[in-house]
């Protein structure tokens, strides 16, 4: 009897480990059983609100809580808390976490029918003494743009990632454990089932951003297999670095409905492929204006007087980017040029054309978090004159 009761013990292993782990979770992508749910009505008189956060390692956590009905324009979101010995923020003998929240947005993933919106909280982090923890970069961007509101400083980000299969490891439209037959070329902004790998998972991200209430201006696929890109902005001062990181946190629950591994990583695979980066297109008001392309130049001076100060603060593994090839500028040497995407800073054509505009920030990591680079560019601008810098660009 004992040697069958182990014979079944060990049947039942085998079976768990290959049923178990191989189905779990699958009834999440079965639309009979997500309806079931998605069809009970959310009562009248109750929201739902997802409090988002930026963990430790510049990632989105999030967590839900039950508010009473009101609409968007009056809604008034509680200070909340969560334990951050969970995430690297606060030890484990003192471990509350409190969220301010900062921005609301609608959410996209639990719509309703009625004339209420379930929402999207976005908050920064304090102690319960109510001082800014190490990873409140919010806090520490806001001190940057305090006292500039008549700047009404413009940032424009454009967001590149990359879609990977659950293996982690192989991005969409390689093969596994090899590489595509064509160099990358016919990927961007292309069509067609060769060419064009996760348009699909961009897209539904793309909806639910503009859903929400993100100033999304558009996407792309991009240079590299499975890269793909969408632009946020303008948005005016630290709404740049609440928009893109509610943006990140919706493509990554758009990735979990679609069950497929997002990167923000900027070089996500070796050798002759484009790295990811978050281009930042920056112009304050005296930009725009007449003679703005004069601001712009001083601006640039100022951010090539600190370069390495900004390299040092624009994303983790961005030397890996940052070569000089593959559309980068070397991260050891500052340029900036016209209409040339191997500078550091590019000044595009209609800019240079028209007199005033904007410029581009190529530096960004993909990985970068939005309120440093947002944060630091503005307090570099604003500071005093640096020297003169020559263009790439002889003929300019």
């Amino acid at each position: 009897m004992g040697n069958d009761q182990s014979s079944i013990n060990k049947n039942m292993e085998i079976v768990s480990g290959h049923v178990f782990r191989g189905r779990t979770g699958q009834s999440q992508l079965d639309p009979a059983v997500v309806d079931r749910y998605n069809s009970i009505p959310y009562p009248k008189t109750h929201i739902l609100a997802e409090y988002v956060w930026v963990d430790a390692k510049g990632e989105c956590r999030s967590k839900t809580r039950t508010l009473p009905a009101c609409d968007m324009e009056s809604i008034e979101c509680p200070k909340w808390n969560f334990d951050g010995s969970s995430t690297d923020q606060a030890p484990g003998d003192d471990s509350e976490v409190i969220m301010h929240p900062c921005r609301v947005f609608k959410d996209p993933f639990r719509i309703r029918d009625d004339e209420f919106d379930n929402i999207l909280v976005m908050c920064d982090c304090y102690t319960p003494a109510g001082e800014a923890i190490p990873t409140n970069q919010r806090f520490k961007a806001l001190k940057s743009f305090d006292g500039h509101d008549d700047e009404v400083v413009w940032f424009g980000c454009e967001q590149e990632f990359t879609l990977i299969n659950l293996d982690e490891k192989t991005p969409f439209g390689f093969p596994l454990d090899a590489m595509p037959t064509r160099a990358q070329g016919p990927y961007y902004c292309s069509v067609g089932p060769e060419n064009n790998f996760g348009r699909g998972i961009t897209e539904a991200a793309y909806k639910a951003c503009i859903y929400a209430g993100i100033a999304i201006s558009g996407c792309n696929g991009e240079v590299m297999p499975g890269q793909q890109e969408y632009q946020v902005g303008p948005c005016v001062g630290i709404d740049s670095g609440d928009q893109v990181m509610m943006s990140r946190y919706i493509l990554q629950r758009v990735c979990e409905d679609f069950q497929v591994f997002c990167t923000f990583h900027p070089k996500p695979m070796k050798g002759d492929w484009n790295g990811a980066g978050m281009h930042t297109n920056v112009s304050t008001k005296a930009m725009r204006e007449d003679g703005g392309l004069e601001v712009i130049k001083q601006a640039i001076y100022k951010l090539g007087a600190k370069h390495a100060e900004h390299i040092k603060v624009y994303g983790e593994d961005n030397e890996q980017r940052l070569t000089g090839k593959h559309e980068t500028a070397s991260m050891e040497k500052f340029s900036y040029g016209v209409a040339n995407r191997g500078a550091s800073i590019r000044i595009g054509r209609e800019t240079w054309n028209d007199g005033k505009g904007y410029f581009e920030d190529r530096r960004p990591s993909s990985n970068c978090d939005p309120y440093i680079v947002t944060g630091k560019i503005m307090e570099t601008i604003m500071g005093p004159e640096a020297p003169v810098i020559a263009p790439m660009d002889k003929q300019n």
